[in-house]
């Protein structure tokens, strides 16, 4: 547990330190941390989000019984519904925007300790930044396919968007996967350019 505490101490007090190295028993419980509180605020806001959205379907198809199918069953409840009904959808707006804000500030939280560790394996810290770069990219892109797919439309523009959203997110899968890699690494034992192994 005093290591944990550590870690988290060091990627704070290091936020702005872009030099030095930093080995994987500093970095991972610190990025571990910041990577599952972003995950539990996105989850946070998706619950409400999918629940009101779900009361707005069991309401409709109470009301529009010839428009929706229930499925029900031990442990199961579905609802079908017939046709196309954006009024529907959720608004998703609110989630975008708190996600990008989560992720601006997981970048933040993870910047310098991602590079301090990049560095303890021999690499520059730009190695880092492909990811993000990619993630920005998504979270400009999703919203407007999201918007188009929820309007109903499915014409040449919104099919091309998702062409483009598609290849964003595996560009951004593969480059998270190499930088994973990179993180991931034994320390170099020795002192390299970046300063003495700590």
């Amino acid at each position: 547990m005093n290591s944990f505490v550590d870690s988290v101490r060091s990627g704070l007090g290091g936020l702005w330190r872009f030099s030095g190295r930093d080995p994987a028993r500093r970095f991972w419980p610190y990025a571990g941390l910041v990577i599952g509180l972003v995950m539990a605020a996105a989850a946070a806001m998706v619950v409400p989000i999918m629940s009101t959205t779900f009361g707005r379907m069991q309401r409709f198809a109470l009301a529009h019984p010839d428009q929706a199918t229930i499925t029900q069953g031990p442990g199961s409840y579905s609802i079908e519904i017939h046709g196309n009904h954006p009024e529907l959808m959720p608004d998703m707006t609110p989630f975008f925007w708190t996600l990008r804000a989560a992720v601006a500030v997981a970048v933040v939280l993870l910047a310098g300790a991602v590079t301090r560790r990049l560095h303890d394996r021999g690499r520059r810290g730009w190695w880092g930044l492909p990811p993000v770069l990619f993630l920005a990219g998504g979270l400009t892109l999703f919203p407007r396919l999201f918007d188009s797919a929820a309007g109903g439309r499915t014409d040449a523009s919104t099919m091309g968007l998702f062409g483009l959203v598609f290849l964003n997110n595996m560009l951004y899968l593969a480059s998270l996967g190499l930088l994973i890699f990179l993180l991931a690494g034994a320390s170099e034992p020795k002192e390299n350019r970046f300063g003495p192994a700590s």
